[in-house]
């Protein structure tokens, strides 16, 4: 029997790798002649770069950068196994899990990750895969943008702090700083999201929310945006803030675009680089999993992609999770059983606690049963 375990992190509690580990361990305990491939997945977000990393054996390269708030922290980015494509996430520099609950858009910063990628061109690489999922900023990519040598200044001159509070004071723009190395580097941007920049559909409305903007600022945040991304556009003669996509963390990915980035969707280019199509063509069975499924994991979710991956093969998906919410029953039509790992009452900091050996008591439940197949 060959068994694919593919699943994403339990976010809080245990990476992706942990998770297909765990189950890995549990199953080979039922049945240690069996095969077993584990592949974590990621989707752009959180374990992203640690996700290719395991899977083409390549290295971690530590630097100081600007943190969320403007503050020095140490963040990383990833060289793949073939030593030219590079690969960063904006959840390790200016992340959510970075914040915890001092949640501020306007206060939050994306520069950063532009020093990341200044710092890989300076190296000499030139491909990029950058993960875009679970951004705390709502800067429209201002902080990335002056990282790599674009000023922005008011209208008295004054060169403007990175964040989200400063786009509505654009006025004027300098770009001929910009890194000369970026028109020979290629970005590929993991995105899952097709939301444009502003309006009541775009990066402000949609995910401001979330980051900590409150209803009443959500009208004059969004305009703020608006009037930056014009000055952007009119200066770098590029049209792209109503591109799906242009929205995805908190306007990164307008600012990807105006560097000519390619985005596309996360799960795809994780299992990509993976090879995750060609091990479930000849797997027997296939695992994946999350932190909570319930129906918006049919939304373009890791082990909704997985389980659709696999049903191009006809193989069979099932489904472990830290626990199934809400419209959960819709799963069904895509996956042949869904778990909880949650095996009595408990609160969800003890589930989070306990994740590792819950995990892998319902992974054996589940080998027990696979021996009847």
């Amino acid at each position: 029997m060959n068994i694919v375990i593919s699943p994403d992190s339990f976010k809080g509690s245990l990476s992706a790798l942990k998770v297909g580990d765990t189950i890995g361990q549990a199953l080979k305990e039922k049945h240690p002649d069996w095969q077993f491939d584990i592949l974590p997945m990621a989707d752009g977000g959180e374990g992203t770069v640690d996700a290719l990393l395991f899977a083409t054996n390549g290295t971690k390269v530590e630097l100081e950068v600007t943190g969320p708030f403007g503050t020095k922290i140490t963040s990383y980015y990833g060289v793949l196994g073939d030593n030219k494509t590079v690969v960063m996430e904006i959840a390790n520099t200016a992340g959510l899990v970075l914040v915890g609950e001092e949640r501020d858009p306007l206060k939050t910063t994306s520069f950063g990750l532009g020093e990341l990628i200044g710092h890989a061109l300076k190296e000499g690489y030139r491909d990029f895969i950058i993960g875009l999922g679970g951004s705390a900023t709502n800067d429209g990519g201002m902080g990335l943008l002056q990282a790599l040598g674009i000023t922005f200044f008011n209208q008295e001159g004054e060169v403007l702090s990175p964040c989200g509070a400063s786009l509505n004071d654009v006025y004027e723009i300098d770009s001929s700083g910009l890194e000369p190395r970026l028109k020979e580097a290629f970005f590929t941007i993991a995105c899952d999201v097709e939301n444009r920049l502003c309006g009541e559909q775009g990066a402000t409305y949609i995910y401001g929310p979330q980051k900590g903007l409150k209803p009443e600022q959500l009208k004059a945040t969004d305009r703020s945006m608006n009037n930056y991304a014009n000055l952007v556009e009119a200066k770098l003669e590029k049209k792209v803030q109503d591109i799906p996509g242009a929205g995805a963390a908190g306007g990164l990915g307008f600012a990807f675009l105006i560097l000519g980035a390619e985005l596309k969707s996360g799960a795809a280019i994780v299992a990509d680089v993976l090879g995750l199509e060609e091990k479930i063509e000849h797997a027997d069975w296939i695992i994946t999993g999350e932190g909570k499924s319930d129906a918006q994991t049919l939304f373009g979710k890791v082990p909704y992609y997985v389980a659709k991956l696999a049903k191009t093969y006809d193989k069979k998906t099932i489904l472990i999770s830290g626990s199934l919410g809400d419209g959960h029953e819709k799963l069904y039509d895509c996956f042949f059983s869904c778990h909880s790992i949650v095996s009595k009452p408990m609160s969800l900091d003890e589930a989070m606690e306990q994740a590792e050996p819950l995990l892998y008591d319902a992974a054996l439940n589940i080998g027990s049963y696979l021996r009847l197949t």
